[in-house]
C-alpha cells in the first residue's frame, strides 16, 4: 500500500519551503469560533461502510514549484474535447501491450467527455473493461482528506499551524517522534518526518506478499497503525526534508474525528460527496466487497507493492479484501467520472475558500530536478506543455491517476487493474499535450 512515488523521490532531506447533516453550502461559508480539542472519540474497528464516502491507503506522484497553479498561459489547456482522442487511446493500448491486464479512462471538460478502455477486466473470461467501473483509488483518497482539513481551517475550527499533539495528545511520541513539534501542515505535505507504517517489514509481509492471502480480511485500527509507526524512528526532524508517509494521513483522519466528533468518512461524505453528487464514490471501512460494475484486480504479491515478479511469476486475484489497513491514507473506491468531477470542482474553487486553496496549491520540492512537487494532499506535475494537478494511488491490484489543468477546465482519470508499476506519463502527454 505504498504510494506510487518515484523511488528516488520518497525521501528528500533538502529543507523544503514553506454542521448540519446535509453538509456545508459550497456557496456560503461560515466561520464559527474556534474551539479546543474535544474529548477524543475512537472509531470502532468494525466501522460499517459509509456510502458515497472514501477510504484508502496508497498512491502518489508529485510535482514542482512552490506556488499557486500557474497562469493559463503556462498550463496545458488540453486538446478539444470534440476530437477522437486517438493519441490517448493509442497510449493506453501501448501500456496494456507492455503487460498490464486492462485500463479504463475518462476525460472531462467544458466541451464534453470521452471514455476509453483497453485490455480486459477479467483474465479468465476476457471481458473488456467498462467506462463506469468502480475501482480502488488508493492515495487519491488523500486529496479528499486534505480538502476536509482545509475546510475545517476555513471554518476556524483548526489551524494548519496547530501541532499534532494539540489534537492527538501523546499519539505521536516515542523513538524520536514528537507531536509537539509537528504542525498539521507538515502532515499534509509530507514534511513531518513521521515514519510511514507501510514501510514496516512486517506490514509489508502481511499486506504485499503471498501472506496477504491469509490476512486479506484482517481489520486494522488507526490506533494500531499509529503505534506501529511510532515503533520506528522518524526519517528526519519536522520540516527538515520530504518523505511520503501514509501515517501522516491516518493521523489527519484521526484529527478530523477529534475536531468534528464524526468519523472522517462521514465528513468526506457530507462535505464533498453529497454536495457534488459523487454517487459512485464510497469509503468502504472494513467492507471487502467491491460495488458493481468493477473489474477483477490482480497482483503478483512480491512483498512490495508495485513489485514486478520475474517472467512467469504467478498472478493472484486480489479483488476482495478489507481496506482498513489503508484507512484515511487510501481506502477509497470511485470511478473516473467521479474523480474528474471532484478535482474540477476543487481546482475551480467550489470546495475551498481562496486562502485555503492557496495553501493547498503551495508546493514543496520532493527531489532536486523532479518534475513533481507536493502541496497539501495535491500533486503538481510538469509536462512538456505545462503543469498539471492531481494525485495518484496504488493499492493491492489497482493503480489510479487523476490530472487536471490549473483551474479544472480539463481533467483525465484512469485506472489499471493490477499493481505492478509502469510508466504512465505518456498518457498525460497524449491527453493534455497532444503527443
Amino acid at each position: 500500500m505504498l504510494d506510487h512515488v518515484p523511488t528516488t523521490a520518497r525521501h528528500h532531506r533538502a529543507g523544503p519551503g514553506p454542521d448540519s447533516d446535509p453538509g456545508p453550502d459550497l456557496d456560503h461559508w461560515v466561520t464559527p469560533e474556534r474551539s479546543g480539542p474535544p474529548r477524543r472519540r475512537t472509531r470502532a474497528a468494525g466501522r460499517p461502510a459509509v456510502r458515497r464516502g472514501l477510504t484508502a491507503l496508497v498512491g502518489a506522484v508529485l510535482a514542482v514549484t512552490c506556488a499557486l497553479p500557474a497562469a493559463a498561459a503556462q498550463t496545458p489547456t488540453g486538446r478539444a474535447h470534440g476530437d477522437d482522442h486517438h493519441t490517448t487511446q493509442q497510449a493506453m493500448d501501448e501500456v496494456v501491450a507492455a503487460g498490464v491486464p486492462g485500463m479504463v479512462a475518462r476525460s472531462s471538460g467544458a466541451r464534453g467527455t470521452w471514455a476509453g478502455h483497453s485490455g480486459v477486466a477479467d483474465l479468465h473470461t476476457g471481458a473488456p473493461r467498462q467506462a463506469d467501473e468502480r475501482y480502488r483509488v488508493g492515495s487519491i483518497t488523500k486529496t479528499f482528506i486534505a480538502t476536509v482539513v482545509l475546510q475545517l481551517e476555513g471554518e476556524g475550527r483548526l489551524d494548519l499551524d496547530d501541532t499534532v499533539d494539540h489534537w492527538l495528545p501523546g499519539v505521536v511520541s516515542g523513538n524520536g517522534h514528537d507531536g509537539t513539534r509537528i504542525k498539521l501542515r507538515q502532515l499534509l505535505n509530507h514534511t513531518s518526518g513521521i515514519y510511514s507504517y507501510t514501510d514496516d517489514p512486517e506490514f509489508m509481509r502481511l499486506e504485499f506478499s503471498t501472506d496477504f492471502l491469509q490476512h486479506r480480511y484482517d481489520t486494522w485500527t488507526p490506533e494500531r497503525i499509529a503505534a506501529l509507526a511510532m515503533s520506528h524512528p522518524p526519517y528526519f526532524d519536522p520540516g527538515a526534508g520530504w518523505h511520503y508517509s501514509d501515517t501522516n494521513y491516518v493521523l489527519a483522519g484521526m484529527i478530523i474525528e477529534r475536531v468534528t466528533g464524526r468519523p472522517y468518512a462521514r465528513e468526506v461524505e457530507r462535505r464533498i460527496l453529497r454536495p457534488l453528487h459523487l454517487d459512485a464514490t464510497t469509503l468502504p471501512g472494513t467492507s471487502a466487497t467491491m460495488p458493481q460494475p468493477s473489474a477483477r484486480a490482480y497482483s503478483q504479491l512480491t512483498g512490495k507493492l508495485g513489485g514486478q515478479g520475474a517472467p512467469g511469476s504467478p498472478v493472484y486475484d486480489v479483488t476482495s479484501f478489507n481496506p482498513s489497513p489503508a484507512d484515511a491514507a487510501g481506502e477509497a473506491i470511485s470511478t473516473a467520472g467521479d474523480l474528474n468531477k471532484f478535482y474540477r470542482a476543487l481546482l475551480s474553487g467550489r470546495l475551498l475558500k481562496p486562502e485555503q486553496l492557496t495553501e493547498m496549491t503551495t508546493t514543496v520540492s520532493i527531489s532536486p530536478g523532479s518534475p513533481y512537487s507536493y502541496g497539501l494532499g495535491l500533486m503538481k506535475q510538469q509536462t512538456s506543455c505545462g503543469a498539471l494537478w492531481g494525485h495518484s494511488g496504488s493499492i493491492q491490484g489497482s493503480i489510479s491517476h487523476t490530472r487536471a489543468t490549473a483551474h479544472g477546465e480539463h481533467a483525465l482519470s484512469f485506472n489499471v487493474n493490477s499493481d505492478w508499476l509502469g510508466s504512465y506519463d505518456q498518457i498525460f502527454e497524449a491527453e493534455f499535450c497532444g503527443k
